[in-house]
């Protein structure tokens, strides 16, 4: 088996803590400017579910001109990986992160120094300012990129999906400190729909990204990689059948095949019944306020022209 198709299999399990770490560090460097931070992640690689469960910023500097020139203290990392092993010896040094939001030319370099303290450093990039719904990390191992045409290989990221993940103490924190921040003149029923209007955008950010790069595999714009257009077709096997027509012709009795589609459409026709439900009340209470508010100036006026 190829060192790819072992990479491959990986998924990577990203901390909360490691997310907010990093905007901190961004916040306190590189706020208001182009510049990316960098920083050690720790965790434990030693399964196909490699966790990422701490991290610490190093000291690094890069030319914004020529991304080739660039800074990174080693002496810094060798001091707090020791550090670090006497608070939590289970918490070993994994690989790198960076702010990105995207790959440079230089990174394969950098990830070639982290080689000194794990065999294969595992590169994290986290989009401290992410633009589009969606998890905010990346993650990409360096592999050797062997060329058909017979010239020597060369090292090359590949993609591995990633995950936000949290242990119990962790959502216990994140859930006090979502509710510190949540708009509380929000009702429950608003909060679902602006959760689930932010679920719909992530899916349709990810389709439309399938979508474009099943196009350029039809035009030939890109060469076909059977890995990707097998996991493509496992998740359109699992997706549920909810043609009518196909429902209908399977069984002379529609009711019993169709119950799915009908389970769905009632499901989201009572949904809809509350939001509207709810918007007459809400512009029902906002009548009723704003006559009490006419009829107390309304009295107001009346005393002002007694007096």
């Amino acid at each position: 088996m190829s060192t790819e198709s072992i990479f491959l299999k990986k998924t990577v399990s990203v901390s909360p803590l490691v997310l907010l770490s990093v905007v901190d560090h961004y916040n306190r460097v590189s706020k208001d400017s182009k510049k990316r931070v960098v920083g050690v992640i720790l965790g434990d690689n030693s399964g196909d579910v490699i966790t990422v469960t701490n991290s610490f910023a190093i000291p690094f500097e890069e030319d914004e001109k020529n991304s080739s020139v660039w800074f990174l203290d080693h002496n810094f990392i060798e001091s707090m990986s020791e550090m670090y092993k006497k608070i939590n010896a289970k918490e070993k040094l994994i690989g790198w992160y960076h702010s990105g939001p995207k790959l440079k030319s230089s990174d394969l370099k950098i990830n070639e120094i982290f080689k000194k303290y794990t065999s294969n450093p595992v590169l994290l990039i986290v989009d401290v300012q992410p633009k589009i719904v969606g998890i905010p990390t990346d993650a990409y191992f360096a592999v050797d990129d062997i060329k058909n045409d017979g010239s020597a290989a060369e090292k090359t990221f590949i993609h591995v999906p990633s995950i936000i993940e949290a242990e119990e103490a962790e959502e216990i924190g994140v859930e006090h400190l979502l509710r510190d921040i949540k708009d509380n003149a929000a009702g429950t029923l608003s909060i679902r729909i602006t959760q689930t209007y932010r679920s719909l955008l992530g899916l349709h950010s990810k389709l439309s990204d399938i979508s474009n790069y099943l196009e350029k595999i039809y035009n030939k714009s890109l060469p076909i990689n059977h890995t990707i257009l097998g996991k493509l077709q496992n998740v359109f096997n699992l997706l549920p059948n909810l043609n009518n027509e196909i429902l209908h012709n399977d069984s002379s009795d529609p009711s019993s095949t169709n119950s799915l589609a009908n389970a769905f459409t009632v499901k989201t026709n009572d949904q809809l019944m509350m939001v509207y439900i709810s918007t007459l009340v809400r512009s029902i209470i906002a009548f009723h306020d704003l006559i009490d508010n006419k009829l107390d100036n309304k009295k107001l006026n009346e005393k002002e022209e007694i007096n």
